[in-house]
């Protein structure tokens, strides 16, 4: 499992000195990945469309992790979801979100076969 994390959690970084080029990178790799999942929010107001990420959100479980960009500035957040209602939010910094976006991720795709191939698709395995 700690290999699989950090094999995970490193495909995460692997944009992340360029921060709007991260953004895009992990906006695309996540959506393609997991589409019922993810929620694209550009700039304009165009989903998944053209323009520059300005809200990433991934549902996974009970944790709704968002990550938003506003030219070059990164905030990131992690909801704890009940019932559609958030019951804690706390904010990360970039790393911590990574990796408690990486933990998730392999949590949801020990429990689905879809979430595993999705996962498997998105390291290139």
């Amino acid at each position: 499992m700690s290999s699989q994390f950090d094999l995970l959690a490193a495909s995460l970084r692997a944009d992340a000195v360029d921060l709007k080029a991260f953004v895009e990178a992990l906006a695309a790799k996540l959506g393609e990945s997991f589409p019922s999942r993810v929620r694209v929010e550009r700039k304009g107001g165009v989903l998944r469309g053209k323009g520059r990420v300005r809200k990433l959100v991934v549902r996974l479980g009970e944790s709704e992790f968002e990550l938003a960009s506003d030219e070059g500035q990164i905030s990131c957040s992690r909801r704890v979801m009940v019932r559609g209602i958030a019951l804690r939010t706390e904010q990360l910094g970039i790393e911590q979100w990574i990796d408690a976006l990486a933990t998730e991720l392999l949590a949801e795709a020990g429990t689905t076969e879809s979430d595993r191939l999705a996962l498997e698709q998105m390291l290139g395995a």
